[in-house]
């Protein structure tokens, strides 16, 4: 069945530069979409494309049935809130959310009823006199997607809206954020380079690489399953061995030492591997044991419930634990854990599909 919003094989260049190809997207009704990945990756490429300030060079992109390619942006029904908010420093907080509603000529008796039902939506009741440059930045992130919903819109596009708040309020304003969108029900697709962000305040993810639809689902689906090695490395904390497969469940580290590695039967023998294993299903051990990668603590960082350790391994490369047991200068073994998530495995880079 179709979703509500339907970006179908949509491709985008500027000059040589492909920035969108062959991107294939479902939003559904009332659903709020998390666009993520790296600087270029086409992520706001995708909501200018939504608001109308570009067009596709091809594919489609409907709202129900309707093809909103054509329709010009104050015709598409869509509520945005910018980066920056956009608000009005002159004008009231009532009046801010109001501006919309006086443009479409809306009746003012309309209109202050709508401003202070969709400031109550957002936690902001009877802040219509107050001026905005006199609130805080969270609450001028409310204003402004207050101002957005007034007009009632069928689909909301967030461009990065709280990336210009500091990590403390970040936090708190993007749980408000979230449960404003839930009260209201509206469908939203929101950009953002944020991961906490994209996992807190979409239903679903979707990440983006170079123009490319890496993979769309739940957070813990993109942690736990990611679907390449661009995925397994961008979500979370990772690292990465080199290896061969020696048989249907161990790998040959590219250092020698022989791991245990669920998913090797998935590739040939002798297959050329990359293991991306997470912080947390790392530990740290004697440098003389048997089976363990030694290396040097280069950098012991604490953050705050975890501590993090990186360690220089003999051909260079790097580790990161998630242990306080070494100090830097220490000379230390690195081995699995034997809990956490299990190491997953990619063909290495360059050597095509998996075997």
């Amino acid at each position: 069945m179709a979703g509500f919003l339907e970006l179908q094989n949509v491709a985008k260049s500027f000059g040589e530069a492909r920035v969108l190809d062959g991107v294939c997207l479902t939003v559904e009704e009332g659903e709020t979409l998390a666009l993520l990945g790296p600087s270029g990756s086409g992520k706001t490429t995708i909501l200018r494309l939504l608001a109308g300030f570009e067009a596709p060079d091809s594919g489609s992109i409907h709202v129900g049935s309707q093809d909103i390619v054509p329709l010009r942006p104050a015709d598409r029904g869509f509520g945005m809130v910018f980066q920056h908010y956009a608000l009005f420093p002159h004008l009231t907080v009532g009046e801010n959310v109001a501006f919309g509603l006086e443009s479409q000529g809306h009746p003012s008796g309309d209109i202050a009823s709508r401003v202070a039902e969709v400031l109550g939506l957002v936690d902001l009741a009877g802040f219509e006199p107050r001026r905005v440059s006199r609130i805080s930045g969270g609450q001028q992130q409310r204003v402004a997607l207050a101002r957005a919903l007034a007009p009632k819109p069928r689909l909301l596009l967030l461009d990065e809206p709280l990336s210009n708040l500091d990590p403390t309020l970040r936090e708190r304003t993007r749980r408000e954020l979230r449960a404003a969108i839930q009260k209201v029900g509206i469908t939203t697709v929101l950009v953002t380079h944020e991961q906490d962000e994209a996992f807190h305040v979409g239903d679903r993810v979707a990440l983006l690489n170079d123009g490319h639809l890496e993979q769309v689902g739940q957070g813990e689906e993109l942690y736990d399953h990611p679907a390449s090695r661009f995925v397994a490395t961008f979500v979370g904390r990772a690292s990465v061995l080199e290896g061969r497969v020696e048989s249907e469940d161990s790998v040959r580290l590219a250092l020698d030492p022989l791991w245990p590695v669920e998913g090797a039967a998935e590739f040939e023998q002798g297959a050329r591997v990359d293991i991306v294993v997470r912080p947390e299903s790392l530990r740290v051990v004697n440098a003389e044991d048997s089976g363990v990668v030694a290396g040097e603590v280069i950098e012991r960082r604490y953050a705050g419930h975890l501590t993090f350790l990186n360690v220089r391994t003999e051909d260079g490369g790097e580790l990161e634990i998630a242990s306080d047991a070494a100090k830097e200068g220490d000379r230390v073994g690195v081995s699995l854990k034997g809990e956490g998530p299990p190491p997953l495995l990619f063909a290495a880079e360059g050597t095509g599909a998996r075997g």
